[in-house]
């Protein structure tokens, strides 16, 4: 399982254990079927999978209308499992490692504002045949977060465990305007949200939030 922060990829193994489940009796009593017509299926906001196994890119939030695309977003938005491990420090070990933990597809969108502003934007989806992907992968990334100095954070509504994060020590480099940073992570059955932001100034606590929570309601 890989936590992945600001594009840096490192372990972080989180392993459950089940004891097994009783088996019922062989011996059932008989149930009367009942007459008429089966109940109606699921409508697609009661149906999560109706939603997930469509279009991902649709679940994403809209870039704003006074932003850019970012020069680095990839057109249709799709990132196949080449593209996604390209975005580790070392793709060459991410990409066997999200092979095992069932990677299945992921969607990007990304935006510029002002002069030195970026937003980035993840939905990272699993088969989550064996084991529940999704859910680990967000605890890497607060796992990460919570490891910088200088790190507040605060619960996402709307979520189980989803987490907002604002660095509050910028990345400094001669040369260069300083780069704070804000991240948010969090998960909803077989998708993870990974949401990062980038400025030349402090940011606050209210925007990382916005997106957040935004980008949690379309799931």
């Amino acid at each position: 399982m890989l936590g992945l922060v600001a594009g840096t990829c490192a372990g972080f193994l989180v392993q459950a254990h089940r004891a097994p489940t009783k088996l019922p009796s062989l011996s059932q009593p008989a149930v009367t079927r009942a007459e008429g017509p089966g109940p109606d299926p699921l409508s697609a906001a009661q149906d999560h999978r109706v939603k997930t196994d469509g279009d991902l890119r649709k679940l994403l939030i809209a870039r704003p209308k006074d932003a850019r695309e970012a020069h680095w977003a990839d057109k249709d938005g799709w990132l196949d499992l080449a593209d996604y491990a390209e975005s580790y420090e070392k793709p060459a070990d991410a990409f066997p490692d999200l092979i095992s933990d069932q990677f299945r597809r992921a969607v990007v969108v990304g935006w510029d504002q002002g002069s030195a502003s970026t937003v980035e934007i993840r939905l990272v989806q699993f088969r989550q045949e064996d084991s529940l992907e999704a859910a680990e992968y967000a605890e890497g990334g607060y796992y990460w977060a919570e490891k910088e100095g200088g790190t507040r954070s605060w619960p996402v509504p709307g979520t189980g465990d989803g987490m907002a994060y604002v660095h509050t020590r910028p990345d400094t480099e001669p040369g260069y305007l300083p780069v704070y940073s804000a991240e948010a992570h969090a998960w909803r059955g077989d998708i993870a949200m990974e949401i990062w932001v980038y400025d030349s100034k402090p940011i606050s606590k209210d925007r990382i939030m916005d997106l957040a929570e935004r980008q949690v309601g379309r799931l």
